[in-house]
């Protein structure tokens, strides 16, 4: 049986006062943790469908990943602070501690979320959504393991943080 770790979350959340979007991911993966920033797996389609969505070239560094985020107002950042997993499987996770979602929320009220799949939508609405007041929107997962679901179908599903 895999080894549970502890881990805790260790990058703030990209937005200002302008995002009008957040999307919400689980817990960043261990790829993630070690680049320290977002969907840092090579093989995650979170900044390439971003980035066609947005009709932007994809970024590749840390900084130019943050600037089109800011750019497009759109906010990052993830259900949890901190919990037990086996490597970087959301089916694994547990002992969650929530990250406090009022700081973004009271930056950007208007700001719509969004979950970047299954696992941060379930995660949404049993830790945050009584607190945040409000729906989230479940898009379809950018990892790699949602291999079912191609980029076509992920960018047509995921225009809608555009709206």
């Amino acid at each position: 049986m895999a080894e549970y770790t502890h881990v805790t979350h260790t990058f703030e959340p990209v937005y200002d006062e302008t995002s009008q979007v957040l999307i919400l991911g689980t817990f960043p993966s261990v790829k993630s943790r070690e680049q320290n920033f977002y969907y840092g797996h090579p093989q995650n389609r979170f900044w390439r469908v971003v980035a066609v969505v947005c009709g932007c070239a994809v970024p590749a560094t840390v900084e130019e990943k943050k600037e089109m985020l800011l750019q497009e107002h759109i906010a990052v950042w993830d259900v949890i602070e901190s919990c037990d997993i086996t490597g970087s499987s959301d089916a694994s996770i547990r002992n969650v501690k929530v990250n406090d979602i009022g700081r973004i929320l009271t930056a950007a009220p208007k700001i719509r979320i969004f979950a970047n799949g299954a696992k941060a939508y379930e995660l949404y609405r049993k830790y945050m959504q009584s607190a945040a007041g409000r729906e989230a929107v479940r898009l379809p997962s950018t990892s790699p393991a949602n291999a079912a679901c191609g980029m076509e179908k992920l960018c047509e599903a995921w225009r809608g943080i555009k709206g």
